[in-house]
């Protein structure tokens, strides 16, 4: 991931180092490993998703960025260090988020050069649409809606569609992609998008619970802040035990759509059971 980050030089030098100070910061990299396994998972064997891979990472360390900002959670830390405007300010912040996201499908496009690149255009769709305005940042959108007008009491209809646009989209990206460019059928694409939306669900509910329950030495960043903000999550909804049943539920459903799914997925399973047990 690291080779196909900007060289810092030239006049906007001190926006590409922003950049690459967020891509450094560490992380899970759950969304580009997702990829990669689902491409394995379907038999895909070529270089053809690297690039695709990296701009993954790219488009979620530009909307990590562009959440820590004052205008939406002003928070200081991320992944144990100080978050991007903290270090570089609030304008380089906005800049470099942006010109993260752009990048990102710059670096996507480089899947034109290599091997197996005739499906690369319905990879580039699925990528465009599930990060965009009906996807992650539509459900941003609504959950920061719902924070500036105060809606703190939210349903669960509403809360679901935050978590699987915001949240889930971009994982139902990771995974589609990797099937895609492995050229699996049009079936098969869609029951991954479906365990995918599900783990992506559980994912956020992990946080809800975290959130809630950890510290921030072991998340890397402001524990408890749900609660300072007022915000409806599945813990307020449904307690912290209850919100640890929805967890398993939809890691469940989610293992056994993988399980009708052809070709080698221990490795993905093992992931999936991981995630849905973090501590961070």
């Amino acid at each position: 991931m690291m080779r196909y980050l900007p060289e810092e030089e030239g006049f906007p030098k001190l926006l590409l180092e922003a950049m690459n100070y967020s891509m450094r910061a560490g992380g899970k990299r759950i969304r580009p490993l997702l990829m990669q396994e689902t491409y394995r998972m379907f038999g895909g064997n070529s270089d053809v998703v690297e690039p695709f891979m990296a701009a993954i990472e790219m488009i979620h360390t530009h909307s990590l960025i562009h959440d820590d900002l004052p205008a939406i959670d002003n928070d200081e830390y991320r992944r144990g260090r100080k978050t991007n405007h903290a270090v570089y300010g609030e304008a380089m912040g906005v800049l470099s988020g942006d010109a993260l996201l752009n990048y990102a499908y710059e670096t996507a496009l480089k899947a034109f050069d290599c091997i197996g690149s005739k499906r690369v255009p319905a990879a580039l769709k699925i990528l465009a649409h599930k990060t965009g305005a009906y996807g992650m940042l539509g459900g941003q959108s609504v959950d920061v809606m719902n924070e500036k007008h105060c809606r703190t009491q939210i349903d669960r209809t509403m809360l679901d569609y935050i978590y699987e646009n915001k949240t889930s989209a971009l994982i139902e990206s990771a995974m589609m992609v990797g099937a895609v460019l492995a050229g699996a059928e049009e079936q098969q694409v869609r029951k991954v998008e479906q365990a995918a939306k599900l783990t992506g669900l559980a994912f956020q509910i992990q946080d809800d619970i975290l959130d809630a329950t950890g510290t921030t030495e072991e998340l890397g960043k402001p524990a408890g802040s749900d609660a300072k903000n007022e915000k409806t999550t599945y813990v307020t909804l449904f307690g912290t035990e209850g919100a640890k049943c929805e967890v398993d539920a939809y890691t469940r459903k989610a293992m056994k759509l993988m399980d009708e799914l052809p070709g080698e997925h221990a490795f993905l399973d093992r992931l999936l059971l991981w995630l849905a047990s973090r501590k961070k």
